[in-house]
């Protein structure tokens, strides 16, 4: 099993993954963790045939995992099979506008960060700075003032002893204080335990198209408290995303439109990445199929292994609901949400992986094409394999009432199936490029979580330059230096056009890749709009307003070199 991991891969098991004694000493192969993995979630088949036993499907999740064709998040690697036994990686939680229900909050973000999990926040119910506090006849802080007080905890809290804690803030555009909110990470190094992200409903976005003004709302009292020119609003939150990547936004009304549970309330918040809109306490596990196994080769070349990719996504989506059933979750309210609607988000890795196997260009609408038929297909199996659960185990405990509830319509075992998550370590282990990402540098560094830092060429690059004679010396110190090809006219312009990087490629087509998934996804898409360093504030304008056109659910820009401190680098050696 090793033998198939790179170097990077093994040392991120190493550090993060493996078991360790209390030495600090690995004492756990990969091979055994898979296999503790897999025992650990087959499990939960006793809970539906306590006279059967569970070896079939440990043999099966043991196989599915191993092989590298599907991998869950973090969480569950880490800790099935083990005391702390928390499998889930996204959390939200309630912030009501009393200082009970902020430091319970609070507290709740330490136990979930410990457990391994992250957490988001909508602020928006908490009253703006200066308003007055009856209690004490003081005047309120803000809710900028509490993040402090949440990113201060998280500093101190390590995920489970291997991930360092991340939350999601979120604030609707229409609060009071949605400037200082804006504008928080314009100071360096302030909030660098947030994601921070806009909650920006249709009606906003129609007034900065026509010009008009937006009322901003006190949330204790639900009155008007002064209005803004939507225009001016939309391009300070430009200003800040193409100085610094932040804020992202996120379209509440299309999230919205397509809660599975709407008559058990609004969803406010997502997950850090943004991928995993959740209502208060719920929680969600996610896990992705790794699109560069689901290829065959045909007498035409290369093409998806629909078959397989079936078969990987029905074992997937059973593997994904067991762990909700052996979950060990931090506290009651979340066991009871999550139980309560089973969600699951399976996505995939290796997206642009799958296209350079293909032949076919990040940036075309071949890649567009080939994202809707890949997710059109996952998300009717995926279905496909909910509805066979519930034939077998039952539907979500709140089923009735939802949008599954329909005349005619069968039942599902879960409220949404599929999400696009970022993936990043997990294709590291996985050897993949990340998510639906295109390739970010032909030779890149990053820092990983645990702060590892991996510096590689991509494989697949590798491979296909010596395939065809084209990797000489000088080529690949221009690509180590640089992780991009060198303006080189020997290099067909097919083949440069295949290995195109995120900053070379139009922002129109991130955001078009992002759109096609989403298409087909129940929940959202983790992906990140990449610009050249030299992109003016007028692209990532474009950019949020195309995603809102293309009915995406959220965006995050990066301008490269943008901010200090980048985890990801362009070339073995400096930023782009």
């Amino acid at each position: 099993m090793d033998s198939s991991l790179s170097a990077s891969a093994l040392r991120i098991l190493e550090a993060r993954y493996l078991a360790k004694n209390g030495r600090g000493r690995v004492v756990e192969t990969v091979e055994e963790m898979f296999l503790r993995v897999a025992r650990h979630v087959a499990a939960a088949e006793r809970t539906f045939h306590p006279d059967a036993s569970a070896a079939s499907w440990e043999n099966r999740f043991f196989s599915l995992l191993s092989s590298l064709d599907f991998l869950p998040n973090s969480p569950t690697l880490m800790n099935a099979g083990r005391a702390l036994g928390q499998l889930s990686a996204c959390f939200v939680l309630p912030v009501e506008d009393s200082l009970a229900s902020i430091f319970d909050a609070v507290r709740n973000t330490a136990l979930i960060h410990q457990s391994g999990g992250g957490t988001g926040f909508s602020f928006g119910r908490l009253r703006p700075k200066n308003d007055r506090v009856s209690t004490t006849g003081g005047e309120a802080s803000g809710p900028v003032s509490f993040m402090e007080i949440f990113n201060q905890a998280t500093d101190v809290v390590r995920q489970g002893g291997t991930r360092r804690g991340a939350n999601m803030a979120v604030l609707p555009v229409d609060h009071p204080d949605i400037e200082e909110f804006v504008t928080a990470k314009r100071i360096p190094g302030r909030f660098a335990n947030f994601n921070l992200s806009v909650g920006m409903p249709d009606s906003f976005l129609r007034e900065v198209r026509e010009n008009g003004f937006y009322d901003l709302v006190n949330p204790r009292t639900g009155r008007p408290a002064g209005r803004v020119k939507a225009a001016g609003l939309f391009d300070l939150i430009t200003d800040c995303a193409w100085e610094g990547g932040e804020p992202g936004l996120l379209f509440l009304d299309e999230i919205n439109r397509h809660n599975p549970t709407p008559d058990q309330g609004a969803l406010e918040a997502t997950n850090p990445c943004g991928e995993q809109p959740l209502l208060p306490y719920e929680s969600c596990n996610l896990g992705s199929v790794n699109l560069v196994r689901m290829v065959r080769r045909d007498g035409k070349g290369v093409a998806v292994d629909w078959k397989k990719l079936e078969d990987t996504v029905f074992c997937a989506v059973r593997f994904l609901d067991d762990v909700i059933e052996v979950n060990r979750y931090p506290l009651t309210e979340i066991d009871s949400a999550t139980r309560g609607n089973r969600k699951i988000g399976l996505g995939v890795m290796g997206f642009a992986h799958l296209l350079i196997r293909l032949g076919i260009p990040y940036h075309s609408p071949e890649a567009i094409g080939t994202a809707e038929s890949v997710m059109a297909f996952i998300q009717e199996k995926g279905r496909e394999a909910s509805r066979e659960l519930a034939r077998e185990r039952g539907a979500f405990p709140r089923f009735k009432g939802s949008l599954q509830d329909r005349r005619g319509a069968p039942p599902v075992r879960n409220a949404t199936v599929t999400t696009l998550a970022p993936t990043g370590t997990l294709s590291l282990i996985a050897g993949c490029s990340p998510g639906i990402e295109p390739l970010f540098g032909l030779s890149s560094s990053r820092i990983a979580a645990g702060n590892i830092e991996i510096s590689e060429t991509d494989p697949l690059f590798l491979g296909t330059m010596r395939e065809k004679g084209l990797l000489t010396p000088e080529r690949m110190r221009f690509v180590e230096r640089n992780g991009r090809l060198p303006d080189d006219q020997e290099i067909p312009a097919g083949l440069r056009r295949l290995f195109e990087t995120a900053c070379g490629i139009p922002p129109e087509f991130h955001v078009r890749i992002q759109a096609a998934f989403q298409k087909f996804t129940d929940n959202a898409v983790s992906k990140t709009v990449n610009f050249p360093a030299s992109a003016g504030r007028e692209a990532v304008r474009d950019a949020f307003l195309l995603a809102h056109e293309l009915r995406c659910k959220g965006i995050t820009v990066y301008r490269d070199g943008s901010r200090a401190g980048q985890v990801l680098r362009c070339g073995l050696h400096r930023l782009c």
